[in-house]
């Protein structure tokens, strides 16, 4: 153990609570303790956030789309082919977890009360149902892989409130062609993703329905949607899928257009890299607030003991001696309003991630409460962060060591 370690321990646990100091000294705990809270939760619930809207976003999407090269913005897509050793070379790229062939088709649905504008999404037998199973709120998902073709949709809840419908209802639903076309669909289940964007917007149903409605061929879709491992590597992916349909067409001569999610929907996904900005404001200024608290406690401590600085200078300690006495005796500070900070930042959060005791609208927030993630790697930067930063703030403070004459102190005592 080293002269000032040792000081600065004695000081911390031994005479720790003496005099001016006392409040000081409880002052920067607790300052600390709530900066690294609020720092902990901020980032929590933008992560936890981003990371909701993005998963909704890619359930109703994929990571990625291969479409006609001619298509518009609009949910009248184009037919496309691919050919076996096309989508295989797609399902080779690293990074790509699932394809799946989906087609749309925009109707109408109209009840006695009410009519509402969808787009009909037709699933085949290679549909990934994981994002819709976790949603779904009552009824069950569509069985696309017998021969017998039924008249079954899955809808959102939001769209069955405004429609009066529940589970095995039927309803009508109009699609406006060269001629206009009536489906009557029975409703098989209700999901709920308050993603209202898309909640009032897709209705789910066997792809042989669009495909009939669109007079299209058997092998013939709209999109290929590509669902990847992880979200971080998209943009690598998407280099991987885009080479290999490339320069490549389909039997009627059509083209391939590669887009990821971010570029489909690039409102939304800018709206969440705004909030990147968010959080470093948030995190420079509680930095700010708390190094400043922190600043103040040490000055005391210093200007409280300048009689044993005094002492510690005419027995031959050095000015960088004394200021790593006081150094030590502030990381003490730091860390234990780190200890508490934790506790309740993570505390709160997992109250959040189990309880929801927060709720919000989604209607603007795109979900019912507020979404924390535990992103273990950002915890542990952030305490590294803070401690650090914390301890560099220190550093000007203790130079007022060095202004401390023992000759002063001796005369004056």
């Amino acid at each position: 153990m080293n002269f000032e370690y040792y000081i600065a321990r004695r000081i911390h646990f031994g005479q720790e609570g003496r005099g001016v100091s006392r409040p000081a000294v409880r002052i920067a705990i607790v300052g600390m303790a709530l900066g690294l809270a609020v720092m902990l939760v901020a980032v929590a619930v933008i992560t936890g956030f981003k990371r909701e809207i993005q998963d909704k976003a890619i359930g109703f999407g994929g990571h990625m789309q291969v479409t006609n090269f001619d298509n518009n913005n609009t949910y009248e897509m184009k037919p496309i082919r691919m050919d076996t050793a096309t989508q295989r070379r797609i399902e080779q790229v690293p990074g790509v977890r699932h394809v799946q062939r989906v087609a749309t088709k925009p109707g109408i649905i109209k009840t006695e009360d009410e009519f509402q504008g969808i787009v009909l999404k037709g699933v085949g037998a290679d549909f990934d149902w994981g994002f819709f199973a976790d949603n779904l709120t009552d009824g069950r998902t569509l069985d696309t892989r017998t021969d017998t073709l039924r008249s079954e949709v899955i809808v959102s809840e939001w769209l069955a409130r405004r429609l009066g419908l529940s589970v095995g209802d039927s309803f009508f639903t109009y699609f406006i062609q060269d001629n206009i076309r009536a489906r009557r669909f029975t409703i098989a289940g209700l999901y709920s993703t308050d993603f209202t964007e898309y909640d009032q917007l897709f209705v789910l149903t066997d792809i042989r329905h669009v495909r009939r409605l669109n007079d299209w061929a058997g092998d013939e879709f709209s999109a290929l949607e590509v669902l990847l491992t992880d979200f971080d590597r998209m943009d690598e992916a998407g280099e991987g899928v885009y080479l290999a349909t490339a320069n490549r067409f389909d039997d009627e001569g059509d083209a391939y257009l590669t887009r990821t999610i971010r570029q489909a929907n690039p409102q939304i996904f800018g709206w969440l890299d705004l909030l990147d900005m968010n959080v470093w404001v948030i995190l420079a200024l509680i930095t700010a607030v708390a190094g400043f608290i922190m600043i103040s406690g040490l000055l005391i401590l210093i200007l409280e003991r300048t009689q044993m600085i005094g002492t510690l200078k005419a027995l031959g300690a050095t000015n960088w001696t004394v200021r790593r006495v006081f150094l030590y005796h502030a990381a003490f500070l730091v860390m234990r309003g780190m200890l508490w900070g934790n506790v309740i930042g993570l505390g709160l959060c997992a109250l959040q991630a189990w309880l929801g005791i927060v709720p919000l609208d989604p209607e603007s927030y795109y979900t019912s409460t507020v979404p924390v993630a535990f992103h273990w790697g950002y915890i542990v930067l952030l305490n590294v962060g803070t401690l650090a930063a914390s301890l560099l703030m220190m550093v000007g403070p203790s130079v007022l060591v060095a202004r401390i004459s023992p000759a002063a102190i001796m005369r004056y005592e």
